[in-house]
């Protein structure tokens, strides 16, 4: 992969190539490091992987950023996604082989990525939201079908949202066709993703335990799906039309939908006990790992190449011999590039000190003179 970037975050101008096999990037915290694993997963999910919105990765003072890459995906295609940002206009434009995009989706997920970082521990401790965000994002990128079941529902959900705001502000709650009416789009296109999010977890709950284990963890491990509709229902649209129907003096009261895929959530248990509440900072760990270990897996499932591995310091809060395990298994699961970041040279892992280096100082790449 090669990478061009213009005034994105604190990268005035950057032009490198990425080895075949990958890269360890050094250098001091707040030099750049993750800003350039930021523009490569930049390229997949077309928006930051931090969450901060277009105008905040802009390099200050500049009026827009732009990041261009070549990549292979799945070899031997080459694939050219250049994406410019307008800071004035509030405008993003991406072009893919040369031809404009015009709806983002159609490039979504062009370089399949999977970023594993200390930060990640927030899929297991935090809040529900991070893994709804989880799920969708993955299927999303492996599922044109999840996608367009994602927009859609979304789109209900927005207009039910402000219906019933509008309905609650006007007093007429006797008057509400104006929320009814986005119900049956609701429980049509909320029920696909309740049925791929439920057959995917399904499907790798015992591959996550085994995991999970490998890394390190003992005891019984359990991963579901946890929604407030019966998903085991004859039909799942029935029964989430009857929630929505159940719920709507509530959601008047409230100005919001309670009921729908919205608002589920990933469980992980430990011995019966929810690792959210009661797993030590070590298991929350080990289970996020495994997480991001079954996303790199799906994603090379859905398109026949490894994607991507994004090391942000990972191995930061890990002792030796997790890290030595969880090294390992990335081994076993099929590392495609790798680009890992670490502070130091000395912090890098035995099993991958054969990858090339460059060191990143203040928004600048160096690469040792000796370096080929």
């Amino acid at each position: 992969m090669s990478l061009s970037l213009k005034d994105f975050r604190n990268f005035e101008r950057l032009e490198m190539d990425f080895p075949a096999g990958g890269l360890v990037v050094t250098g001091e915290n707040g030099q750049g490091k993750t800003n350039l694993l930021e523009s490569a997963y930049y390229l997949s999910l077309l928006r930051s992987v931090r969450g901060a919105r277009d105008v905040d990765v802009v390099r200050f003072g500049a009026s827009g950023f732009f990041i261009q890459a070549t990549m292979c995906v799945p070899p031997p295609d080459a694939h050219e996604l250049s994406i410019g940002f307008e800071r004035g206009g509030r405008r993003k434009r991406v072009r893919r082989d040369g031809a404009v995009v015009d709806r983002l989706s159609d490039a979504l997920g062009t370089l399949p990525v999977v970023m594993f970082s200390p930060s990640d521990v927030e899929l297991v401790s935090g809040a529900p939201g991070g893994r709804r965000r989880f799920l969708d994002i993955m299927l999303a990128l492996s599922s044109r079908g999840y996608l367009h079941a994602l927009q859609l529902y979304r789109a209900a959900l927005d207009r039910r949202n402000a219906a019933l705001r509008d309905v609650a502000k006007s007093g007429a709650h006797a008057r509400t066709a104006a929320i009814e009416v986005w119900e049956p789009p609701l429980a049509e296109h909320g029920a696909a993703l309740m049925r791929v999010r439920r057959a995917w977890v399904n499907r790798v709950a015992s591959l996550f335990e085994e995991r999970c284990e490998a890394i390190g963890e003992r005891g019984s491990i359990d991963l579901k799906y946890e929604t407030g509709v019966d998903a085991n229902a004859e039909s799942i649209e029935v029964a989430l039309a009857n929630a929505l129907a159940a719920k709507r003096a509530s959601d008047l009261r409230y100005g919001l939908t309670q009921t729908g895929p919205h608002r589920d959530d990933l469980i992980m248990l430990l011995d019966g006990r929810e690792l959210r509440t009661f797993g030590s900072a070590g298991q929350q760990r080990t289970a996020a790992i495994a997480l991001r270990t079954l996303e790199a897996e799906t994603l090379r499932e859905a398109r026949g190449a490894a994607p991507v591995f994004l090391l942000d310091d990972p191995f930061a809060e890990l002792d030796l011999r997790r890290a030595t395990r969880v090294l390992t298994l990335l081994r076993e699961v099929g590392l495609g590039q790798t680009v890992l970041a670490v502070p130091r040279d000395s912090d890098i892992p035995d099993e991958l000190t054969e990858l090339p280096r460059c060191r990143v100082d203040n928004g600048r790449v160096e690469f040792p003179r000796t370096a080929s």
